[in-house]
């Protein structure tokens, strides 16, 4: 009788497991870096019996600082709090590997995702908190398998990229790591093995993607030559002079969308000099002097639309988002150091921009004005409802260029036609990727 019970309730744990289902083809999809999601997998899971023991151990020792932890962790999709972290760190990284170290994180995340989904449905092993009922569950019920543990795989993934581009950071991130690790067993969703081998999985996969992108950065040394004559940019110091001979991930080159030649300034510097700055715009020029408006939007969109219940859906828009940044930067840095375009203070040395500060690189084309192009463009392909909106603040972002006096019109004009032509290459690219539109949560 004991044995019929014993299976009755086990048929019962893998029916009820078997309804919870998060994109289960996700394994399929195309990657970015490694061959194949498939190439990855994990051998099978050591038996429950003896890790539903430490889970319960590990919950019954919990304290209030641990219970936080879960909370905190648990926040967004798998990739949420290092991508925060990154977002602090590439924009004013001023080295040659920010923008990289970026996109990877994105990608890798992607990746090890994919991977890991591979091995969650080969095994549909069970989470704790549905193989024994002594497990509470701390937090909402992922619709998903437990082995391996998708937090620990971005877990992997940031320590390796982070450790990599930013070394200082290394012991850091590996103890942010280990709290995550730990929360999600508290929570009640992973066994000690999940997180493991997610963690293993997460790092072997970001290491893969280091080694595939050791290339990319050019390291020729700049010459140091500047052009002379009327038009050209004026400087002692130029930055990331060589980052446009970067290689490009989606892009054929970096060369494939330049614009043509700036125009002659002269009647753009009239504008500028004629133009009436308002509170209005000034608020604007410095808004987005120091922006992160279109990284804080998606952020949003993702919680509206529950995709940080999904991890492939959430970790394929941040990685398509992190490629789209890079191939645009580099792209938009190809132009810079092609035309090396005058900035409008150097153009006429009686104009004083309005934010007193010029960047120290050439203006054709504008930077900001390009990578809020290629935001706008692969937002509304995601969050279509949206679309006006986007290109909305991408027009108001390259604006604000021009009311800060650092930048001709014309400046954001091809900044804005580059980036857009930059993310409709992204989403050519990721409509074969096998994920079946936007937002095909399943």
């Amino acid at each position: 009788m004991k044995r019929k019970l014993a299976f009755a309730a086990l048929i019962l744990v893998i029916a009820a497991h078997m309804k919870a289902q998060v994109e289960p083809s996700a394994g399929d999809w195309k990657t970015w870096f490694i061959s194949s999601g498939k190439d990855y997998p994990l051998p099978p899971p050591p038996a429950l019996k003896k890790e539903i023991a430490l889970v319960i151990s590990a919950q019954q020792n919990a304290d209030a600082e641990a219970k936080q932890q879960v909370l905190y962790w648990n926040a967004g999709a798998p990739g949420y709090r290092w991508q925060e972290m990154m977002n602090t760190l590439w924009p004013l990284d001023t080295g040659r590997y920010g923008a990289l170290a970026n996109m990877l994180l994105g990608t890798a995340t992607y990746d090890a995702i994919v991977a890991a989904w591979h091995s969650k449905y080969s095994y549909n092993r069970p989470r704790p908190f549905e193989a024994d009922k002594r497990i509470q569950v701390l937090i909402p019920r992922p619709e998903s398998p437990a082995y391996p543990c998708e937090y620990s795989v971005a877990a992997g993934v940031a320590v390796a990229i982070i450790s990599k581009y930013y070394p200082s950071l290394a012991d850091s991130v590996s103890r942010m790591a280990q709290q995550l690790m730990t929360s999600r067993i508290v929570a009640g969703v992973a066994y000690p093995s999940d997180t493991r081998a997610g963690f293993d999985l997460g790092r072997q996969i970001a290491e893969k993607a280091i080694a595939a992108t050791r290339d990319f950065v050019n390291t020729t040394a700049w010459d140091g030559k500047i052009p002379e004559g009327p038009g050209y940019w004026k400087g002692k110091f130029a930055l990331l002079p060589m980052a446009g001979k970067n290689k490009t991930v989606v892009l054929r080159s970096s060369s494939e969308f330049r614009p043509a030649p700036p125009p002659d300034f002269i009647k753009e510097m009239e504008e500028l000099k004629n133009y009436k700055q308002s509170f209005r715009s000034l608020s604007n020029a410095f808004y987005w002097a120091n922006d992160s408006w279109f990284m804080d939007e998606l952020v949003k969109k993702v919680f509206e639309n529950n995709l940080h219940l999904n991890p492939p859906r959430a970790a394929r828009i941040q990685a398509v988002i992190n490629v789209g940044m890079y191939d645009g930067f580099i792209a938009c840095w190809d132009a810079k150091y092609a035309y090396w375009g005058i900035r409008p203070n150097q153009f006429d040395t009686t104009f004083q921009p309005a934010i007193m500060i010029t960047p120290p690189f050439p203006g054709y084309p504008s930077g900001h004005a390009a990578i809020a192009a290629v935001e706008a463009e692969l937002m509304s392909y995601f969050f279509p409802e949206e679309k006006a909106l986007y290109w909305k603040k991408a027009r108001q972002a390259a604006e604000s260029r021009f009311q800060a006096g650092i930048h001709f019109r014309s400046d954001n004009e091809a900044a804005l036609d580059l980036g857009k032509k930059v993310a409709e290459k992204v989403i050519q690219k990721i409509n074969t990727d096998g994920a079946d539109g936007p937002l095909n949560k399943n």
